[in-house]
C-alpha cells in the first residue's frame, strides 16, 4: 500500500472507496453511451483529418486550428467516457496508446519541422492498436491490486 487513510470512526475507508470508484467490479455504462461514443469518435476522425491536412501539406496553423480543438475536445471526451467506465482502461495498452499519441501530437504542434512524421506515427499507432486482437489492446501493462481488466 502506498498510503492508506483509515476513517473507520466515520464508517468508511477512503482508499477502499476511491478504489471502488476508479475500478468497479464490472465496467459502468450509462444510457446512450454507445451513441455518445460514436458521436465523439466521428468528431475525432473529422478533427484528425483536418490536422492531418495541416501537418502533411504544411498549411498555416490558422487553417487547421479549429480541427486541432475538435480533436482535443473529442479525444478528451472519449477518454473521460472510458475512464468513467473503469480506470483500468488507462492501465491497458489501449489507454497507454492514447497517452503516447497525445504526447506525440503535442510534440508535433510544438516542433513544426517534424510534424508530418510524428502525425504519421500517431496514425500507425492508432491503426495497430485499434485492429490488434482484444487480448493485445486489453493487455494491462501496469497491474494494480484490486483492478478489474475488462476486454
Amino acid at each position: 500500500m502506498i498510503c492508506e487513510v483509515d476513517f473507520t470512526p466515520l464508517g468508511f475507508n477512503m482508499m477502499t472507496s476511491l478504489r471502488q470508484l476508479l475500478f468497479p467490479a464490472s465496467p459502468r455504462q450509462f444510457r446512450g453511451q454507445r451513441w455518445v461514443n460514436v458521436g465523439l469518435r466521428s468528431a475525432h476522425l473529422v478533427g484528425i483529418a483536418g490536422i492531418g491536412g495541416g501537418f502533411l501539406f504544411n498549411l498555416e496553423p490558422s487553417v487547421w486550428e479549429t480541427y486541432w480543438l475538435i480533436t482535443l475536445t473529442s479525444g478528451l471526451g472519449l477518454s473521460l467516457v472510458y475512464l468513467w467506465s473503469t480506470a483500468t482502461w488507462i492501465l491497458q495498452l489501449k489507454g497507454l496508446a492514447v497517452v503516447v499519441k497525445t504526447a506525440l501530437l503535442l510534440l508535433a504542434f510544438a516542433i513544426p519541422t517534424g510534424h508530418s512524421e510524428l502525425f504519421v506515427l500517431v496514425i500507425l499507432i492508432s491503426s495497430v492498436v485499434a485492429h490488434a486482437p482484444g487480448r493485445v489492446r486489453g493487455y494491462q501493462w501496469l497491474k494494480l491490486a484490486a483492478t478489474s481488466a475488462p476486454r
